[in-house]
């Protein structure tokens, strides 16, 4: 395991590739194909193949469930693992894969090379590989374990990462965006342009617009398909999950205190503490003198806070750069430990009421704190907790009930397909109705799955009668359902939408009228004719913050040349009608500081590099002999 990885990694090493390391690792190693890369090809059993290293299913299978973290990780647990069943969706994942193993051969014929002592040294500083500040081996292959990994495993995907990484960087690294370049962009984005606005809605012009019958009847013939109902059912279903079968389980007395007396750290209050402080900014990388000019500043209000204690809401919000506690003396109200950085919690977590410390220096600066209040750490009380602990016992207790029938479940809703009457008695079950869906789901979100819907308007539901398959809809949330009730497809009688088509076309109509308004309105406007119209009050827009004016108008105002104002732009709506436009004053920014240039040149710099890696990406690809085996993509599972 890379020599206990170096002995826990005692010699130094160059701090970025560590950063490098964290950025791209999180600790779900659920970075995508990377588990896979070393899992072996599968034999015949594959998905595609990249110059002549294939892509097996099983790691293409274990990306696609990587994803289904990654989803899970930012929406939630209730996302729907069918929404990954999509082809697109996982060609989309396949390509990820295929890129990532052109970068990966790219790197072999390149000679790209990582040395094992660095590998070592960047694994063992992982925050979550470590214990007490230093590497764990036991820590180490405990997690790993947890992922389904071996360490060889594990070291040879970070190695292939950081090789890849290092490539795309001898590619990306040198990126230059020239001053000249970064300053038109940020002339060109910071501009700000005054725009007053006339938008001549459909509706001002419906009372000119006469639909006849026969037109409305016309329409209706020649657009039937627009007014077709799909099918419908309503269907019985039963629920198996953690929530259906919290009521079944009984929870007593003694087993409320039994856990209480097990679980007493968790109903522990830690202490709080409540303080004041005074700050004097002081930047992490401040100069030695803006350091001495601080510090100096610092001194003289510690020696009128030490002088006078009982001033210190007044001194704060006299002397305090921290503007937003300084307003209200300096009060930072109760904290516990960890929400305050560590030397400011270092200094007030060992002071005594009413004590004035010295000077505490923290990334923000220079604090004076003063101790407000100490609020003792105590346990709330089993009556104050009761509620939440029965509520605990029930879920722990479903947890393990549902692991134990869900196989009972689903063999109950198959095996006596006719009914799911037998299910619902046997498991202790209400079975449940729906409102009407179609095969795009209902008011329901929990029928509302994919697998689901096609189980419901499938042959062997809507003929046979029979009850669907139990169908996971979320985590632990198992769902059987049959039909109750169906209507097929039909047309809407005219009747029903006459009035809906009668609208729709005097709306058409009066876009037309307000268009062609708008155009005449626009002209006279251009050829300097002053015209009777209410102009919106102007407002100052930017490329970047267009103040509520549509993307398309934005554009058309920055095209105007700004030396020939008014100016007059004109443009049909989105929302139908027309908008007028008058450009009334330009206003160029001023000197543009070192901060803005460094900030554009560095967006502009990471957006180049971003176009550079996907044409880089492109051009492996063109080049590449890729086969992909798409009925693999639809009968994987994900």
């Amino acid at each position: 395991m890379l020599e206990a990885i170096r002995e826990s990694s005692q010699r130094p090493f160059a701090k970025f590739v560590v950063i490098l390391l964290v950025s791209l690792l999180i600790l779900s190693f659920a970075v995508t194909g990377i588990y896979s890369w070393f899992s072996g090809s599968g034999g015949g059993n594959f998905v595609a193949s990249v110059n002549g290293q294939k892509i097996s299913q099983q790691e293409f299978d274990q990306a696609v469930k990587d994803q289904l973290a990654k989803l899970r990780s930012k929406l939630g647990q209730n996302v729907d693992p069918s929404m990954l069943d999509k082809p697109e969706i996982k060609l989309s994942i396949l390509e990820n894969l295929i890129s990532q193993r052109l970068l990966s051969q790219q790197a072999s014929h390149a000679g790209v090379a990582l040395p094992d002592t660095l590998l070592a040294n960047v694994i063992a500083q992982i925050p979550a590989f470590q214990k007490d500040g230093k590497f764990s081996k036991d820590t180490y292959e405990t997690l790993l374990r947890g992922q389904n990994m071996t360490p060889a495993v594990f070291e040879s995907s970070v190695r292939q990462d950081l090789l890849n990484q290092q490539l795309l960087g001898g590619l990306t690294d040198s990126v230059f965006v020239p001053h000249v370049v970064v300053d038109a962009v940020i002339k060109a984005s910071e501009q700000q342009r005054e725009v007053s606005r006339i938008v001549l809605m459909p509706e001002k012009f419906m009372a000119q617009v006469k639909i006849d019958p026969a037109t409305v009847k016309a329409y209706y013939e020649s657009h039937r398909n627009d007014y077709l109902v799909s099918e419908q059912a309503r269907v019985e279903y039963l629920t198996l999950s953690i929530e259906s079968l919290m009521p079944q389980i009984q929870v007593g007395d003694a087993d409320v205190s039994k856990y209480y007396a097990e679980h007493a750290a968790q109903y522990q209050v830690p202490e709080e503490r409540q303080a004041s402080h005074i700050l004097i900014n002081l930047a992490a990388g401040a100069s030695a003198a803006e350091k001495a000019t601080a510090t100096d500043k610092a001194n003289q209000v510690l020696k009128e806070v030490k002088q006078n204690p009982s001033a210190f809401a007044e001194q704060a919000k006299k002397y305090s750069q921290d503007t937003g506690s300084a307003v209200q003396g300096g009060d930072l109200g109760m904290f516990g430990r960890g929400a305050m950085v560590k030397p400011f919690e270092d200094a007030a977590f060992q002071m005594k009421v009413g004590e004035v410390s010295g000077l505490v220096q923290s990334d923000f600066g220079l604090h004076i704190i003063k101790l407000v209040a100490i609020k003792p750490a105590k346990s709330r009380a089993l009556e104050e907790v009761k509620a939440e602990i029965i509520a605990e016992i029930k879920k722990q207790g479903a947890a393990k009930k549902f692991a134990e029938v869900a196989d009972t479940f689903s063999n109950a809703v198959y095996e006596q397909g006719d009914s799911l009457k037998p299910a619902a008695d046997a498991l202790k079950l209400p079975i449940q109705s729906s409102a009407w869906m179609s095969r795009k789901g209902g008011d329901d979100a929990k029928l509302n799955n994919e697998k689901l819907l096609q189980a419901i308007f499938s042959e062997e539901v809507l003929k046979n009668k029979r009850n669907t398959e139990a169908v996971e809809v979320a985590p632990s949330t198992l769902v059987a359902a049959r039909l109750a009730e169906y209507k097929p497809s039909a047309t809407k009688p005219f009747e029903e939408v006459s009035a809906v088509i009668a609208n729709r076309l005097q709306r058409e109509q009066a876009v037309v009228l307000a268009n062609k308004e708008g155009q005449a309105l626009l002209l006279q406007l251009q050829q300097g004719k002053a015209i009777n119209v209410a102009w919106e009050a102007p407002k100052s827009i930017t490329r970047q913050r267009a103040q509520g004016v549509a993307e398309s108008a934005v554009e058309k105002v920055f095209k105007v040349d700004a030396h020939k104002l008014p100016a007059f732009v004109g443009l049909e709506n989105p929302q139908g009608g027309f908008q007028l436009l008058k450009v009334t004053q330009v206003t160029d920014i001023g000197e543009i500081d070192a901060m803005k240039r460094k900030g554009y040149s560095q967006a502009l710099s990471e957006l180049l590099a971003s176009e550079y890696t996907a044409a880089y990406l492109a051009s492996l690809k063109r080049e590449a002999d890729i086969k992909i085996k798409k009925e693999k993509l639809i009968k994987s599972e994900s």
